[in-house]
């Protein structure tokens, strides 16, 4: 290893660091001087184990793919959602940014190490593929093992110009190996709100497939409109909601808040925000029950948190998937760039939703048992039909939750 090539390693590293763990801490004070003691300690221990393997190995190594693989696992130890890119990857994730994309579906986060399946958007590609299901664990993409794979470069994997393919592999329980499969990417667009009238209009069911500005201009209406369409009680869908805007999501929760804290949203090197609800952006009082589950995840849980942690309404269904964050990409003077979670947004109880995720205080698990038996048959013992379940146990505990709470 010559000594150029391990100046210029060890100065990527430093700077990683600094930016990674103590925010700049070369312009810092008593305290960030003690610090940058510690990493430059740590710096001395990573030169001499580059230096170990260069020299030990079984085989001469390349240093080049030794550094990255501990770049990548510097990130990915702090959270699922902060990723080092490579100058390739860099360059390319800002290509795709400029590009025409189509999608098939998939909604993913990692855990565990490997892409794991947040949510299915509704008439997706994915959607239609009965083998995907919420928590399964992408095992690969284009023969790509996810689990060297930042969090960025798998979603930019699974994104691509419309009409092209993709195949990746999903792990599956009582399956001994992964099962391949190909979806076609499309256009997708956010499917509509729904809405549902039970107990003879008295209780209004909204399940948004996403809360975006438009989608929570809806929501208002329906809510303006209740003592109109002779609606008492409101049951808020938010399963499988991933995506949508975290001011929207604030916003919906202070619909059914005159007051109290709704989130707040704080860093290392962020000034807190706290948000707290505004009477006069306040509609309704009605009981109000939400359905979460492990597809729950980003602004639908800070409404989740709100509801639940100021005691407005009940939540059924199973723990949320726990996931906000907000990201900043910062670029590294050799091309590569760190995207780091930066600040984190933490629910009226003062619990960091990224970290313990959202359980409700009503817990319905969803009914899996028969698929996963059937999943641990042999081929030949499969069914030859799928028979989708009719009862959804969620809804209908959250139906008898309401039916109980007097108008």
């Amino acid at each position: 290893m010559s000594k150029a090539f391990k100046r210029s390693v060890l100065a990527v590293s430093v700077a990683l660091v600094a930016i990674v763990f103590l925010g700049g801490f070369l312009t810092g004070g008593v305290n960030a001087g003690s610090q940058a003691d510690g990493v430059y300690r740590q710096m001395g221990v990573y030169e001499e184990v580059l230096h170990k393997i260069q020299s030990d190995y079984v085989t001469e190594p390349s240093i080049n793919d030794v550094t990255t693989g501990a770049l990548h696992g510097l990130l990915e130890s702090l959270d699922a959602d902060s990723s080092y890119l490579t100058p390739a990857e860099y360059s390319a994730y800002k290509a795709h940014a400029n590009e025409e994309t189509a999608q098939v579906g998939l909604l993913v986060s990692k855990r565990y190490g490997y892409a794991t399946v947040v949510a299915v958007i509704p008439g997706s590609p994915a959607d239609k593929e009965e083998h995907i299901m919420d928590g399964d664990l992408l095992e690969a993409i284009g023969g790509k093992s996810t689990s060297d794979m930042s969090l960025a470069m798998i979603r930019l994997s699974l994104e691509g110009k419309p009409g092209t393919d993709v195949t990746f592999s999903i792990v599956r329980p009582g399956k001994p190996e992964p099962q391949k499969i190909t979806l076609t990417r499309t256009n997708i667009t956010a499917p509509p709100l729904a809405e549902q009238q039970y107990e003879n209009s008295s209780i209004l069911y909204l399940k948004p497939g996403t809360l975006s500005k438009d989608r929570v201009n809806e929501i208002e209406a329906k809510l303006k409109a209740m003592p109109k369409n002779g609606n008492k009680k409101v049951l808020l869908d938010l399963r499988d909601v991933v995506e949508g805007d975290s001011d929207q999501a604030i916003r919906l929760a202070n619909a059914f808040l005159k007051s109290g804290n709704i989130a707040s949203l704080s860093g290392q090197k962020f000034s807190k925000q706290t948000f707290n609800a505004d009477p006069e952006k306040f509609i309704t009082d009605a009981p109000l029950v939400i359905l979460i589950n492990h597809g729950t995840a980003g602004p639908a849980e800070i409404v989740a948190a709100a509801i639940l942690d100021n005691k407005r309404g009940d939540l059924v269904g199973d723990r949320s998937f726990g996931e906000g964050a907000i990201q900043k990409t910062i670029e590294i003077p050799d091309g590569s760039a760190v995207i780091l979670s930066v600040a984190k947004y933490d629910s009226p109880s003062g619990k960091a939703i990224q970290d313990t995720a959202v359980t409700p205080n009503i817990i319905v698990t969803e009914s899996i048992d028969q698929y996963l038996a059937e999943e641990s048959l042999d081929e030949s013992e499969q069914p030859t039909e799928r028979v989708q379940p009719t009862t959804d146990d969620q809804l209908t505990r959250a139906l008898d939750v309401l039916k109980q709470k007097a108008a």
